[in-house]
């Protein structure tokens, strides 16, 4: 009997469950354990009795085979709270389980718990009215980011091996970055969303948080591929694990750029140096073609978020502005401008601005096979923010956060964090941007990093 979750990866977990050397219920009561003492305030609600029954039954044959998995807040659940995390909506209980969460059932893993999100995943910070503010396993004191950021803390604070993640604007990127943990945003439809799914402004995908790369290629070959219920999910492609590190010589002699800011983002100076460090490398170590060539990304974070609110005006319905006070301030905020500003000239005035963005990234792929960038413009804040104001002793908006990351988000294309060092104590992370449909070129990237310049699967001293 353990009483410590799991320090390895989600396969290796696996792996052991297959050799009898530990249990799928041994695991799940370690990790439930942990969650009781932990400080990270990464889990919103729990459902041990169900687990503990699907862990007794658990066929570990299976991919996923008795694998506990927490699940991200604003993915639903059959039975479970549906707060979307915001406090004005805390009755509301799902009656169905999202596409995604039912392919891992099947695969065998067990949903044990919801990890804490930002607000409707408005806010790279997960601090909310309803659950409080979630820390970095890494310090206490700085958030693990948003809107994922109860699955990072989770992952990286060595609570659970696996969690599920949503990337709309960054929000598997930007957590994973700021705990030290790989994180692929799949080209847009890889995974199906889902049931009554809502389009909104086409931005936001599914992935997950892991430890380790062959976690994630796992993860998609489980969750990926066509479902009638979202019309934009593309069709499914095997191979993904069995696939890892097979393109190493399609890899050699493609182009990359080297972009730090992506030119529409204030950078923090030592942050920088350790991204371009860690591009430089894995750029001779894949054999790559380093090209000088200038990348400027329209800054898009106010048109996004436009854009997105679109879904919360569904999610409150009538309820909305009575429950105004309810919400978190940045959210009330941009409600309060989307009331005053959201009319069809701004309408139009976003999607000419889409256009641009798909014009400029379209270019940019045209010349050169991968971009390389920060993933963060600076290491993790304060876990209860405010959003930071300043990097470089340059006052910054607070779309500075999110501007690396979201492109990808209005262009669909695929992105892969993969942790490139520390910065003052905290973790750094090198975004790796490519074409449509062409993760498993970002995920062999990500594995040669991994194998070249290992990185801790989980924060020092955790679980914590």
């Amino acid at each position: 009997m353990t009483d410590v979750p799991w320090t390895g990866d989600a396969c290796s977990l696996v792996d052991a469950f297959r050799a009898g050397g530990r249990s799928p219920l041994e695991e799940l009561d370690a990790t439930l354990a942990a969650i009781e003492r932990s400080e990270l305030n990464a889990f919103s609600y729990l459902d041990a009795d169900a687990a503990r029954a699907a862990a007794k039954e658990a066929d570990v044959s299976q991919p996923w085979g008795g694998l506990p998995l927490g699940v991200k807040e604003l993915d639903h659940v059959k039975g479970w709270p549906a707060t979307e995390a915001s406090l004005a909506l805390s009755g509301e209980i799902s009656d169905h389980d999202s596409t995604m969460v039912a392919r891992l059932r099947r695969a065998g893993a067990i949903p044990f718990g919801l990890t804490t999100s930002s607000e409707f995943g408005g806010i790279n910070l997960t601090h909310t009215k309803l659950n409080g503010a979630t820390r970095n396993p890494w310090d206490l004191e700085h958030t693990p980011g948003g809107s994922s950021g109860g699955s990072a803390a989770a992952v990286a604070g060595g609570l659970v091996t696996l969690a599920t993640g949503g990337d709309g604007g960054g929000s598997i990127r930007i957590p994973a970055g700021f705990t030290g943990l790989p994180g692929l945003k799949n080209t847009y439809g890889r995974i199906p969303k889902g049931p009554h799914m809502v389009l909104a402004s086409l931005t936001a995908v599914n992935g997950c948080l892991a430890r380790s790369v062959r976690d994630i290629a796992r993860f998609v070959d489980v969750t990926n591929g066509f479902d009638h219920r979202d019309p934009y999910s593309l069709p499914r492609v095997d191979g993904w694990e069995e696939g890892l590190g097979s393109l190493r010589d399609t890899l050699r002699g493609k182009k990359a750029a080297i972009s730090i800011d992506l030119g529409a983002a204030v950078v923090d100076d030592e942050v920088a140096g350790v991204v371009r460090e860690a591009a430089e490398a894995l750029v001779r170590d894949a054999g790559l073609v380093l090209v000088e060539m200038p990348v400027r990304a329209p800054e898009l974070s106010l048109e996004w978020a436009l854009a997105g609110l679109s879904e919360i005006v569904m999610l409150l319905g009538d309820a909305y502005p009575e429950v105004e006070d309810q919400l978190t301030l940045e959210i009330a905020f941009g409600m309060k401008i989307a009331h005053d500003v959201y009319d069809i000239r701004t309408r139009g005035r976003i999607e000419a601005q889409r256009v641009l963005m798909n014009e400029t990234m379209a270019a940019v792929f045209d010349e050169v096979d991968f971009v390389f960038a920060s993933t963060n413009p600076d290491v993790a804040f304060g876990c209860e923010g405010p959003l930071p104001s300043r990097v470089n002793d340059t006052n910054v908006s607070p779309g500075n956060n999110g501007a690396l990351t979201i492109p990808s988000n209005i262009f669909g294309n695929p992105a892969i964090q993969i942790p490139a060092g520390t910065a003052r104590g905290l973790p750094v992370g090198l975004q790796v941007l490519g074409p449509h449909h062409q993760e498993q070129l970002l995920l062999d990237l990500a594995l040669i990093a991994e194998r070249e310049r290992p990185w801790p699967l989980t924060a020092p001293g955790s679980p914590r």
